[in-house]
């Protein structure tokens, strides 16, 4: 990618650039945007040389049998919290071999949101070799705007991380 490319590139051409760059694989876990991040992901052509996949494991019996997401973890920090997150994203990561696991859950809405965790809370976690990383959103869209703006955080977190993986 050349110095000024990524203003008329697609952020999921951007990614898909920094990852043929770097070398590296991805792998990703879904469960509130049900499958939009890979998606956008494999709309961008080539992308088969370095996304292997993804899951969508939108029920927790998903999550834990598609990607090891630990039952204790489910229960005590529920669904939808940072430790999930983590775990979901390296999940992805090892059961695929990918270099790169991007995960995300959420409540997208418009039910299932509590005082504690409302409606529009998403986390967003990486997971490399090196580090894992989480991110806490808390969208106000209705449902497709919060599945899209999930979707669209993805994958700033997997540029934003490859980016700094640069220099």
């Amino acid at each position: 990618m050349q110095y000024g490319e990524t203003r008329t590139m697609t952020i999921e051409a951007q990614v898909g650039a920094l990852l043929t760059n770097h070398g590296l694989t991805l792998a990703t876990a879904e469960s509130c945007t049900g499958g939009l991040l890979g998606f956008r992901i494999t709309s961008v052509s080539g992308s088969s040389a370095y996304y292997l996949g993804g899951f969508v494991a939108y029920a927790d019996e998903a999550k834990e049998w598609l990607l090891g997401v630990q039952h204790e973890t489910l229960v005590a920090h529920g669904t939808v919290s940072e430790q999930t997150a983590l775990e979901m994203a390296q999940g992805a990561r090892l059961r695929l071999g990918a270099d790169l696991g991007i995960s995300i859950t959420g409540i997208a809405g418009p039910t299932g949101g509590t005082l504690e965790k409302p409606v529009g809370l998403v986390y967003i976690a990486l997971s490399s070799p090196e580090a894992d990383l989480c991110q806490r959103h808390v969208w106000q869209g209705d449902r497709a705007a919060n599945r899209e703006q999930s979707a669209e955080a993805a994958l700033r977190l997997i540029r934003s991380y490859l980016q700094e993986q640069s220099g």
